[in-house]
């Protein structure tokens, strides 16, 4: 929620505990977004990759959606490659981020190349939702720090805890990155195109996933999007048109 804006006066005195504010919300993500870190190492070791591999994948591709697909598609039995395409696929939403944020926080040398690596969707609406630029910073640079601490060592734990956990379904572990997904993105299916496209890919994805990889069905999901969005402004042209002519309305 956007903050007031606060008096000339008070707003020395506002800072640190703003910035204490900030700190804290970051954390909070950070402990949040580790829980199903854990669910990660768990599938990760039980759809054989080693623990190295699984922590190789947390600390250098550092994009939950990425890393579950690519898991998801290898223990559906499919090629790497299979799991690679979906993953850079979904991976590629981190570039456009990128470039509002390079407007926002116009890091240069090293901190450019790190703090590239730490753009993900938490670090980004931390950093957006600031209304100072000094406190937009702090929240990229703390969530950022905060997420890629504990999701690592979550997902190290989570492999580590394989030979414990024989089967993660069976406690519901292959349930929590999906119901994360759809924490994040209902409330943000608000419009009538939104509903729209989150039911076709739903549909789409229903009917694949008895008979395709995991690969396979991201990239028919997004392929649905795409269509869609394509569509909609000459769906949209048709439907106005049609009540243009049965009201007697030109256009």
């Amino acid at each position: 929620m956007t903050e007031p804006a606060l008096p000339a006066t008070a707003r020395p005195q506002a800072q640190p505990a703003r910035r204490r504010t900030v700190i804290r919300d970051a954390l909070a993500v950070g402990l949040a977004t580790g829980t199903y870190g854990f669910s990660f190492g768990a599938l990760s070791d039980a759809a054989g990759l080693s623990t190295a591999q699984t922590a190789a994948l947390s600390a250098l591709m550092f994009t939950g959606a990425s890393q579950f697909a690519f898991v998801g598609a290898v223990a559906a039995g499919g090629a790497p490659l299979a799991g690679v395409l979906p993953a850079v696929l979904l991976g590629m939403r981190n570039s456009f981020y990128g470039f509002g944020l390079d407007r926002l926080l116009r890091l240069r040398g090293l901190r450019r190349l790190v703090g590239a690596h730490l753009v993900i969707d938490e670090s980004t609406a931390m950093a957006v939702g600031q209304r100072r630029v000094e406190f937009a910073s702090l929240a990229f640079w703390a969530t950022g720090a905060s997420v890629f601490v504990l999701w690592n060592l979550a997902t190290l734990l989570g492999a580590l805890s394989g030979d414990m956990i024989t089967d993660p379904a069976a406690i519901g572990l292959d349930a929590v990155a999906p119901a994360a997904f759809v924490a994040l993105v209902a409330p943000r299916i608000r419009t009538r195109p939104a509903w729209l496209v989150a039911t076709a890919t739903a549909v789409v994805a229903l009917c694949l996933v008895p008979f395709q990889p995991a690969g396979v069905v991201v990239l028919a999901a997004a392929a649905v999007v795409m269509a869609v969005v394509t569509l909609m402004p000459r769906l949209a042209g048709v439907v106005t048109a049609g009540h243009g002519t049965s009201d007697g309305v030109d256009g």
